[in-house]
């Protein structure tokens, strides 16, 4: 890790011992790109927030932003948290209860030694930048999730960081506040120079947000890549049971979705506009001729990938729409499936979930 090391954004391998449980990942970052840190609960994504931010110290590994080397074990380096131009967004957001929004946002530059005038300066600008400069004389209490979130963002900002950390952003907001959010805090990012992590359990979360996707579990880095390659070509069975979800972006229109061209019928007659379009893999039939009764959502296509996982096989099918289909290998055993082969597909309209873009 040591050798070719980044000299800028964030370059780290986090070992850190906590009883029984032992976290190995390496991460790196480049300025402007966002990576997320996707897996379950336990399997290491907040101990590596706390490990990068500088609150535990690593017990092996190296920590360099810029660098910079904040965590060095083997060298005796430990920069505390205050010391390190790290910004945390924790996803119970941490706002102080006692101090308005003005005083949270102004905390982090007020405590780095900056004058008060351009204390005042930089929380107006995150205050405005995040749209939240009508709250600055309002109480953590008397905001929404949502404003919640946003003013925990400009106070992770106003303190200038070089890296910038989001724990599980979302986890604090209903459904109905979740795509607006998600909206908001990807035009946030793409203002933010510097490199950035996020946390989260959620694969809609990650394939949005992130440029490139890290999947953590029981400590170690088990896969890494673009969304696609960790949606597409899952090396483990635990990776495609996390990722394995259809996901596309389409147009909706009485009760029908246009993605990429091709035409879904959906459930809900009641959606209009881009939407997020998910389909569980199981959820897709397979077929060798075309199915009696022509569902609606039946197309032929060709299988150009199979992969076996256990009990499982996973089909990767072309065009019109590449998706991912689930089935057992007996199944795959008794159709005589093979990459190459022509099969026909079909999923029920209930089965399609449409969500607002």
């Amino acid at each position: 890790m040591v050798e070719g090391a980044v000299t800028s954004g964030l370059d780290a391998r986090c070992v850190v011992r906590r009883g029984e449980f032992r976290l190995d990942a390496a991460v790196r970052i480049e300025g402007g790109e966002t990576v997320a840190v996707l897996g379950p609960n336990g399997s290491g994504k907040t101990t590596l927030v706390e490990a990068l931010a500088g609150l535990i110290p690593l017990d092996a590994g190296r920590i360099l932003l810029d660098g910079r080397v904040l965590d060095d074990p083997a060298a005796g380096v430990f920069v505390p948290p205050e010391g390190r131009r790290v910004g945390v967004v924790f996803q119970d957001y941490l706002l102080f209860p006692h101090l308005s929004v003005f005083e949270n946002v102004a905390f982090g530059p007020r405590s780095q030694g900056r004058s008060r005038t351009e204390v005042r300066h930089r929380t107006r600008f995150w205050l405005e930048r995040l749209d939240v400069a009508d709250l600055g004389g309002r109480r953590p209490r008397d905001l929404s999730g949502g404003q919640r979130q946003r003013v925990a963002l400009a106070r992770a900002l106003a303190s200038g960081p070089a890296l910038l950390l989001l724990d599980e952003p979302f986890a604090a907001v209903d459904a109905s506040s979740r795509v607006q959010l998600r909206r908001a805090l990807r035009d946030h990012l793409d203002g933010f120079e510097g490199p950035r992590l996020l946390i989260t359990h959620d694969p809609t979360d990650a394939f949005l947000l992130a440029d490139r996707i890290f999947v953590l579990q029981d400590g170690s880095v088990v896969q890494s890549g673009t969304a696609d390659d960790i949606r597409l070509r899952p090396r483990t069975r635990y990776v495609a049971d996390l990722v394995g979800t259809n996901f596309w972006l389409g147009e909706a229109s009485d009760g029908m979705v246009s993605v990429g061209g091709h035409h879904l019928s959906v459930a809900d007659r009641g959606m209009a506009g881009p939407v997020f379009v998910t389909v569980h893999p199981r959820a897709v039939a397979v077929y060798r001729r075309r199915p009696e009764g022509s569902p609606r959502n039946t197309w032929e296509t060709v299988i150009v990938r199979i992969e076996h996982h256990g009990d499982r096989v996973r089909l990767q099918t072309g065009a019109p729409l590449p998706l991912t289909a689930e089935v057992t290998p007996g199944a795959v055993s008794a159709l005589g499936l093979g990459a190459g082969s022509k099969v026909w597909v079909s999923v029920k309209a209930t089965e399609i979930g449409v969500e607002s873009a």
